[in-house]
């Protein structure tokens, strides 16, 4: 049985609601919060003071996940609806204490990625116009070797839409696919279309070896489920009415949206943590969103906690 989720404390911390700010979060750091006012959603009257105080509210449950990790910045300077950019390389000038890690590239480029490890450090990204953080999937002390295996459940673009139900019922497939191996598995929305569902595994394998155990899982669960589930990666290939479990994403440099990011969604919707009774029961992607989210966490805790827990992770060696 999975531990039961570790309850988190919100950070008596409330943001005013326009102008600039000097938020002095520890004795040595200080992050100026700029703009609060600016509309980021304005259909729904949600500003930039909103997304921080959301991720001001939840960093407790949050900055567990992203410690330690490289981080991929997108950014979206006039917010969601407006034009966004990706940013891989720390920008200069930037706090003193906001930590970095070189990675080096197959093209031999290093870029310096920035790491979020504290609370001050959420804050600056988030000023910097980030709505969702996109971290690396292995740890900065090996990068290569990854301390989970996911899946991206997406229903496919292009043809007839896919409804929401048939990516739930992929979930489930997923989720009994894995238990028949003998592994938990944990599910969250993306805030986006899909369902990601994420295996905590023992870190030894390199990246490539999960990427071959994902692809060798969806192409199975492709074969024995045919008119639900499609592996094929190649948008042109795919057939219509199929949702995509997308085991891609666990190349090499990709990423995929964290837990508890704020998408740019038109409901503001959050990548949140469900349970699979929830699945079961009919969850949707609007269910939950940068206004509710943090109510749920106080309330339930962090539904992900196995995914930082040293016991009960899955040995992947086994089906390599």
């Amino acid at each position: 049985m999975p531990p039961k989720p570790k309850r988190t404390t919100k950070p008596a911390l409330a943001l005013p609601a326009k102008g600039d700010v000097v938020v002095k979060v520890a004795a040595d750091r200080e992050v100026r919060l700029t703009n609060l006012g600016k509309p980021f959603w304005p259909e729904l009257g949600i500003t930039k003071r909103d997304l921080l105080q959301y991720y001001l509210d939840v960093s407790p449950a949050l900055l567990p996940h992203l410690r330690d990790r490289a981080m991929v910045m997108k950014r979206y300077p006039n917010g969601a609806a407006g034009d966004f950019f990706f940013m891989k390389r720390a920008p200069t000038p930037r706090p003193p204490w906001i930590e970095t890690i070189a990675i080096e590239h197959e093209s031999g480029n290093v870029i310096d990625f920035p790491m979020i490890q504290d609370l001050p450090a959420l804050l600056w990204v988030i000023n910097l116009g980030c709505i969702d953080l996109n971290q690396w999937y292995a740890r900065c002390d090996d990068v290569d070797r990854p301390d989970y295996v996911h899946f991206d459940l997406d229903p496919v673009k292009g043809g007839t839409p896919v409804p929401f139900e048939r990516v739930r019922e992929t979930a489930r497939v997923v989720h009994r696919g894995l238990e028949a191996l003998g592994t938990a598995s944990y599910a969250k929305t993306t805030g986006s279309r899909g369902i990601h569902v994420y295996v905590p595994i023992v870190r030894g394998p390199t990246q490539k070896d999960v990427w071959t155990f994902a692809k060798r899982f969806a192409l199975g669960l492709e074969s024995l489920y045919p008119s639900l589930i499609t592996a094929e990666y190649r948008i042109a290939r795919r057939p219509p009415g199929r949702v995509l479990v997308d085991y891609n994403q666990n190349a090499w440099g990709h990423t995929l949206a964290s837990i508890y990011s704020v998408r740019p969604h038109p409901q503001a919707a959050v990548s949140t943590p469900v349970t699979w009774d929830e699945i079961d029961a009919g969850i949707r992607i609007e269910d939950f969103t940068l206004r509710n989210v943090p109510a749920r966490v106080k309330k339930k805790g962090d539904l992900w906690a196995p995914l930082l827990a040293a016991k009960g992770r899955f040995r992947l060696e086994k089906y390599l």
